[in-house]
C-alpha cells in the first residue's frame, strides 16, 4: 500500500467500488431515518455494540450464541471465553478514543491492543508492535506474517494516511484500514478483534455512522469465515479486482450489520425489545 498523498482515492474508481459505496450509504440513511432513532438510539447503539462484540469474537474462534454473550459476566481463564470478552472491551473502548484516532492512530491501535489483552498482560510485548522474532496467535489467517520492520515501515503509511484525510468515501477507508491490519497482525495476539475494531472506528469517525448503530462485524461473521477470508485474499494480491472484491465484502457486511439493527428497530416498535 503506498503511503503516497491521499492512495485511497483511486480504490472509490475500482469497478463495482462506487455501487457499494452508494449502495452502503443509502442502507445507514435507512435505518437513522427509522423513526424509533428518534426517541431510543441509545439503546439501538448499545445492541449493536453487543451484537458486534459478538460478530467479531466468532470470527476469531468463540462463536457464542447472542444470549451466552449477554448473559455472562465471567470471562475469566477460558480461551473462547477470554477472545469474547476482548471483542466486549474493545467494542466498548472504540467509542472513547474517536477524537484520538485522527491525530494518533498508533497510540489507539496499542490502546486497543491493551484492552483487548485485559488483565492477561504480560510484560512489555502488549500495547507495542511486534519485534523480529516475536511469535503472533491468530486464529483464521494463515497468510504469511510481514517481517517486524515491514509492519513498522507499513504502520507508519497507514497512520499517515489517517492524519491526511483525504477525500476517500469512508468505506474505502475502513475497508483498507482493516484490511492492512490484518495483514500485517501487528501485535502477538487479538490482531483479527484490533483489525475490526478499527474499522468501526473508521466508520463513526468518518461521520458515516456517528451513533455507531450499523455493527459491519455482525455481516463479516455473517457471511462466514470462508467468505472473509477468500475476500482478505483480494486484500493480500494488491490487485485490482481484489482490492474492489475486499471492499465490496466490507460494504456488504455494514449492510447486513445495518439490517441487524433495523430489526432491533422494529423489535423495539413493537414492544417486544
Amino acid at each position: 500500500m503506498s503511503s503516497a498523498s491521499d492512495p485511497l482515492v483511486g480504490l472509490a474508481g475500482l469497478p463495482g467500488v462506487a455501487d457499494s459505496v452508494d449502495s452502503v450509504r443509502k442502507a445507514v440513511d435507512r435505518v437513522y431515518g427509522h423513526r424509533v432513532m428518534r426517541r431510543r438510539s441509545g439503546e439501538i447503539t448499545s445492541e449493536a455494540a453487543l451484537r458486534g462484540a459478538r460478530g467479531s469474537a466468532a470470527l476469531s474462534g468463540a462463536d457464542w450464541a447472542l444470549e451466552e454473550v449477554r448473559r455472562r459476566t465471567d470471562f475469566g481463564a477460558e480461551p473462547e471465553a477470554l477472545t469474547v470478552g476482548a471483542a466486549l472491551r474493545l467494542t466498548a473502548e472504540a467509542g472513547q478514543l474517536l477524537s484520538i484516532w485522527r491525530q494518533s492512530p498508533l497510540r489507539v491501535l496499542a490502546r486497543l491492543h491493551l484492552v483487548a489483552v485485559g488483565s492477561t498482560a504480560e510484560g512489555d510485548v502488549v500495547g507495542r508492535p511486534r519485534l523480529a522474532g516475536e511469535p503472533v496467535v491468530e486464529p483464521l489467517v494463515e497468510a504469511p506474517l510481514p517481517t517486524a520492520d515491514e509492519v513498522a515501515g507499513r504502520l507508519d503509511g497507514l497512520s499517515r494516511i489517517v492524519i491526511a484525510g483525504g477525500s476517500a468515501p469512508a468505506l474505502v477507508t475502513a475497508a483498507v484500514v482493516h484490511g492492512e491490519l490484518l495483514a500485517l497482525r501487528p501485535f502477538g495476539s487479538y490482531n483479527g478483534l484490533v483489525a475490526r475494531a478499527a474499522e468501526r472506528i473508521v466508520l463513526i469517525n468518518s461521520g458515516l455512522d456517528p451513533k455507531a448503530i450499523c455493527p459491519a462485524e455482525v455481516g463479516h461473521a455473517e457471511q462466514g469465515a470462508e467468505a472473509y477470508l477468500a475476500a482478505f485474499e483480494g486484500y493480500l494480491s494488491g490487485t485490482p479486482e481484489g482490492m474492489a472484491a475486499w471492499i465490496g465484502h466490507c460494504g456488504r457486511a455494514i449492510e447486513l450489520g445495518v439490517r441487524e439493527s433495523t430489526a432491533v428497530c422494529e423489535a423495539l416498535q413493537r414492544g417486544a425489545a
